[in-house]
């Protein structure tokens, strides 16, 4: 049976909580698992939002693929260049990548994540 979330810019994502990771005063995140593989399949979908404000990011262990629902941030690979990403925008995470998020504007996006 598909899975299916209709209009993923809009789904209610349930309360937003402080980001955990943020180097900025009250910026918050709010997530909704769609899917999580069953035991045995390291792979999950789901969407996330989080409100303006920057915080470093590391993928440690899974690999991410990003699409930009809505919003603009520009991430910055550690000794890379940053890139601006908005609505429509796909970004792949390796495993092992380490950067930051700066948050311009509330930023939505849907997520798939690779568990090695």
């Amino acid at each position: 049976m598909a899975i299916v979330l209709h209009a993923a810019g809009t789904a209610d994502l349930g309360p937003f909580a402080p980001k955990a990771t943020s180097t900025t005063e009250g910026q918050q995140e709010a997530a909704l698992t769609v899917w999580k593989a069953p035991a045995g399949v390291e792979v999950e979908a789901g969407i996330w939002e989080a409100t303006p404000g920057s915080f470093p990011a590391r993928r440690d262990g899974y690999h991410e693929v990003v699409q930009i629902l809505s919003g603009r941030v520009t991430v910055t690979p550690t000794g890379g260049e940053p890139v601006e990403l908005g609505a429509g925008d796909t970004m792949v995470t390796p495993a092992g990548w380490t950067g930051v998020w700066d948050v311009h504007e509330t930023v939505r996006k849907t997520y798939v994540l690779i568990y090695v």
